[in-house]
Order: C-alpha cells, then structure tokens, then sequence
C-alpha cells in the first residue's frame, strides 16, 4: 500500500537518451553509433492516490518511453522515478510487483494456447502455485468478460478480446499502480467506449488504484482522465483538466 500523504507517483527531472547503432554511412566514418536521440528531457510530475492521469502527445513525443521508465523496464538517463513509494531503477523487482505495465503486445503471448492456458502460465511466472495460478485465472477470466472464450485459442481471439486479456495479465499480482500504453488502440468506437468504462469504474476506481494513460487520442484522455499531461518531443508542454482539453488542443 502507498503511504497516507504520500505521492502514488513522483518523477523528478527525468531524461533518456539512446544512441541508435550506426548505419552505413556512419560506420564508413569510422562511427559505431548514430547521433543520440533524446526521448525524454527534464520530465517532472506527480500523481496522487487514486487519481488517473493521461500522458497525451503525438506519436514519438516519449509517451511510452515515460511508461517503460515508470513501470522500471527502462532505467532513466537522468533523474528519477518513484512509484508506489518504490525508486524503480533501485528497486525493479520489488516494484515491479506492485506496479502493472499493461501493453496490448500480441508477441508475448502464446499463439496456439488458449486464452486460459496463457494466463495460467503468466501466473507461474508470477510466482502463483499450480492451483492458485487456477483459480487467480478463473476469476479474472470471469471479471474481465472472457470466461466463454477461455478455451479458445488466442489466435481467434479479436482486437478487443486481446486487449482484455492483456489487461487480465497485468491484474493477476494485484497491483496498486497500473500503467496502460494505449489500451483501446485498435479498437472499434463501441468496443473502445465499453474497455474505457470499464477500466475507470471497476479496475482502477472500483478497486482504489492510481492510473498513469499513455494516449494520443482526445476522446480517450475526456472519457479517463482527472488531470491530462501534454507531451512533445520528449518535454511536458502543458496540462489540462478534460474538459479544458479542447480549447487547449485548439479543437
């Protein structure tokens, strides 16, 4: 659990810079690397308790290069990250059990196995004995609208039930800090409103957690957010509450 008047989420002065390999012309002049890219520059920001902020921004403004950091996949050139009370680049490990990094990536999972199978073998993963791994399944199967599917191949299943299972796989240790990388992504107009009210109402509000959205979408961050963070070219430019989000966006 966070601390009583502590931040659920506080980034100080964050920066990342990766130097890509170098192609061909760079290793013809002798240069193994290609320039450096800063993804991210001098990023500060806090998140209360409870409350869900969408990090919104075009594609390559540092969105999900932010979430890796937070979610401690990524450790920060510069500065630091403190999430659920946790400094993640000191303490990956332990906060990565209370921190869920939910992206919809088809290329983790199992192809051939059914959409239980997979999520019982995530469970392992997690450390679940063979039957609690079974039953912590079972309901989230249940809890996230999947339990007549759970047999079926993951191959067969749709956009939106992939998603769904995604975000089983990030419930399954129970964590107080989720971080989703474009959850609807993908999605049709019905499928992404019903995913968005569901995550708001009973997965992050209903059960008391912190939320941190990666989005480029305006209608997403209205439909989720409390507060909104504007992002470009690796640096916060601006916030906005929802319903400013339009008059700030120039929409």
């Amino acid at each position: 659990m966070i601390a009583a008047g502590a931040a659920a989420i506080e980034a100080r002065s964050l920066g990342k810079t990766f130097v890509p390999p170098g192609g061909l012309r760079d290793l013809l002049r002798g240069r193994l690397s290609s320039r450096p890219v800063e993804a991210l520059v001098d990023v500060s920001f806090t998140v209360a308790p409870g409350e869900i902020v969408c990090v919104m921004g075009p594609n390559g403004a540092g969105k999900s290069t932010l979430l890796r950091i937070l979610a401690g996949v990524l450790v920060p050139s510069r500065g630091q990250a403190h999430v659920a009370g946790l400094d993640v680049a000191a303490h990956g490990s332990e906060s990565r059990r209370r921190v869920s990094f939910v992206v919809g990536d088809e290329r983790s999972f199992h192809w051939p196995l059914s959409g239980r199978h997979n999520l019982e073998y995530f469970a392992a993963l997690h450390g679940f004995p063979a039957r609690a791994a079974r039953l912590r399944t079972q309901a989230l199967l249940v809890r996230l609208g999947l339990e007549s599917a759970a047999e079926r191949p993951y191959r067969t299943y749709s956009r939106g039930m992939r998603q769904r299972l995604a975000l089983a796989r990030g419930l399954l240790g129970s964590p107080d800090v989720l971080l989703l990388d474009e959850p609807t992504l993908g999605l049709d107009p019905i499928g992404a409103r019903d995913l968005r009210l569901f995550l708001r109402d009973e997965v992050i509000r209903g059960a008391g957690r912190t939320a941190v959205v990666g989005t480029n979408d305006p209608g997403e961050a209205r439909a989720l957010a409390d507060r909104v963070l504007l992002m470009e070219r690796g640096r916060l430019v601006g916030e906005s509450t929802p319903d400013r989000l339009d008059q700030v966006l120039g929409l």
